[in-house]
């Protein structure tokens, strides 16, 4: 009972210790800002965040949130977190699961190819890809009256990835069926269109994030020592069950933290897609600045937004991990 309790008190003291951290370092950028405010003001630079409430002056090509230039400054920077969002998490996805079939190839008769894709990728900067992504989409796939049909359903051009999309049916409420694209005349109609530029900055972002998980995870089959192995064939399992019965959860324990710091990695990176002209945060933020100069307010948001983002996921992943270890020790 001494013990558990001097443990339940350990805990708490973690806690409040770092709450109080949390408290000074928002104190401290709090002064950061006012006092840079201050310096501005006194040297006659109009400043403050009072033009989050003015009408912002431009329009947001696409996105999730309905957006035009009469609607609040705040609104925009809601607009690109929303697509920063979007952008993301499913490039996350697909680097998670491209990268760990990369990962398990490597040890594999395949490993000549994964490792030829991972070294080739991983050392080739990731503005590089997306500009070669942007012009491989805006010169050398189809027009949109003859776009490719990739897989049924799914139609890509130079008009974007037209994809099947759930539709709720009539009075709303939960989607009852999917909407197909069909070609047509003058280019595919239904279901979603996705843009050039959404599609290059998911693609950059998935194939270059999914060499480092693949090392990642290769690392973590690496680290389940040959007995667990030797062990999982004794019972007659196959191939395929040993690594999913046997060797990836043992691996997880080395894989989720590393993979904590890539998914923060993509997550930062994916504020390169101004340069392919997705309205990014950082591009609704440059587009702001260009309007009313308030460049030291939108970097702060920037700054804040980002980190906000980076201690959610951090967040979330040590919370698994957590599990993952406790999972492990019983």
């Amino acid at each position: 009972m001494r013990q558990e309790g001097a443990s339940r008190r350990g805990a708490w003291l973690a806690w409040l210790v770092q709450a109080l951290l949390v408290l000074a370092v928002v104190a401290g950028a709090f002064w950061v800002v006012n006092h840079a405010l201050e310096v501005l003001r006194a040297r006659g630079v109009r400043s403050g965040f009072d033009f989050l409430t003015e009408p912002a002056g431009f329009s947001i090509s696409e996105g999730w949130l309905d957006f035009d230039a009469s609607q609040p400054s705040w609104r925009a920077f809601l607009a690109g977190l929303i697509n920063t969002v979007r952008a993301a998490v499913p490039a996350a996805i697909f680097a998670v699961v491209l990268g760990t079939l990369i990962g398990i190839g490597r040890l594999a008769p395949l490993r000549g190819i994964c490792t030829a894709y991972v070294e080739l990728l991983r050392n080739v900067p990731l503005l590089v890809q997306l500009l070669m992504l942007a012009f491989a989409m805006a010169n050398l796939l189809p027009d949109p009256t003859e776009p490719v049909h990739l897989l049924p359903g799914v139609w890509l051009s130079k008009g974007g990835l037209s994809v099947p999309w759930p539709v709720a049916g009539e009075g709303g409420g939960w989607p009852t069926h999917f909407e197909w694209p069909e070609r047509g005349d003058f280019g595919v109609s239904g279901g979603a269109a996705l843009s050039p530029e959404y599609v290059t900055i998911v693609a950059g972002l998935s194939l270059y994030s999914a060499a480092f998980v693949a090392e990642i995870v290769r690392a973590g089959i690496l680290s389940v020592s040959q007995g667990q192995v030797l062990a999982g064939q004794a019972l007659g399992l196959s191939s395929v069950q040993q690594l999913r019965i046997v060797i990836l959860p043992q691996a997880l324990r080395v894989i989720v933290p590393s993979l904590t710091n890539q998914l923060l990695s993509l997550t930062k990176n994916s504020s390169l897609a101004v340069a392919v002209g997705y309205p990014e945060l950082v591009s609704v933020a440059n587009t702001t600045i260009g309007s009313n100069g308030r460049a030291f307010e939108c970097i702060a948001i920037i700054m804040a937004v980002y980190l906000l983002l980076s201690l959610v996921i951090s967040f979330g992943m040590n919370r698994y991990n957590a599990r993952v270890a406790l999972r492990g020790w019983r």
